[in-house]
C-alpha cells in the first residue's frame, strides 16, 4: 500500500500478507484504523479472494466487449445486472447505473478510466451494489468519481484527486494512492 499526497479513507485500510503501508501520513484514516499484517486484515483478504472467485462465476448477462462505458450507444446507462468485458474495458464518460440491485462488471484484463469520467448512481443505485471484477489492475485517471467495490486480480492505481465511493482491493499486487477520496460504501 503506497499513498503519495493528502488521501483520506473513511473507513479501514487493510494490507495483507505484509505490513507495509506507506504515505500515512499525509494520508489519513478517518472513521477506521490500519490493519497492516493482523488478523483483521487477514479475514478481510481472504473475503476478498472469496469475493472475487464468486464474482468470476457469475454468469455474464450483456457482453459489452468493444464499448466505451460513459461514451458507446449501450453503454452510457445501464440497469441492474451483469456485464461483461472479454478483455479490457474503459470509462470514458459518465456512466449512469439507474435502479436498485447488484450491478457486476466482469473485465477480462484491465479497467481503465479517462480523466473526469464518472459513475453516477440514479433511481435507487448504491455504491455497495457495484462490483468491478477485474482480471488484472484497474488505473483510475486523474479526477475520476468512481462508485463501487474494485476487485483487481493483480493491482490497482488511483491517479490524482481520483475519488470511490466503495472498496479498493488488489488481491495479489499493491493499491498505489495519490491525493484521493475513498469511502467506503454500504448497501
Amino acid at each position: 500500500m503506497t499513498n503519495t499526497g493528502p488521501t483520506i479513507i473513511t473507513g479501514d485500510l487493510g494490507l495483507s500478507p505484509g505490513t507495509a503501508v506507506v504515505g500515512f501520513p499525509p494520508g489519513t484514516v478517518a472513521g477506521g484504523a490500519v490493519h497492516a499484517g493482523d488478523p483483521t486484515a487477514s479475514s478481510a483478504q481472504a473475503a476478498a479472494h472469496t469475493a472475487y472467485a464468486a464474482l468470476v462465476a457469475e454468469p455474464c448477462g450483456t457482453n459489452l466487449t468493444g464499448k466505451a462505458l460513459g461514451a458507446s450507444p449501450g453503454a452510457v446507462t445501464l440497469s441492474p445486472g451483469v456485464y461483461c468485458f472479454n478483455t479490457s474495458a474503459q470509462l470514458t464518460g459518465t456512466l449512469t447505473l439507474s435502479g436498485s440491485g447488484v450491478y457486476v462488471f466482469k473485465i477480462g484484463t484491465t479497467l481503465t478510466t479517462a480523466s473526469n469520467s464518472s459513475v453516477i448512481l440514479a433511481k435507487g443505485a448504491t455504491a455497495g451494489n457495484v462490483f468491478w471484477q477485474v482480471g488484472s489492475s484497474a488505473t483510475l485517471g486523474t479526477k475520476t468519481a468512481f462508485e463501487g467495490s474494485i476487485l483487481a486480480n493483480i493491482s490497482d492505481t488511483i491517479t490524482a484527486g481520483a475519488s470511490v465511493t466503495g472498496r479498493v482491493f488488489a488481491l495479489t499486487g499493491a493499491v498505489t494512492l495519490s491525493g484521493n477520496r475513498i469511502r467506503a460504501a454500504s448497501k
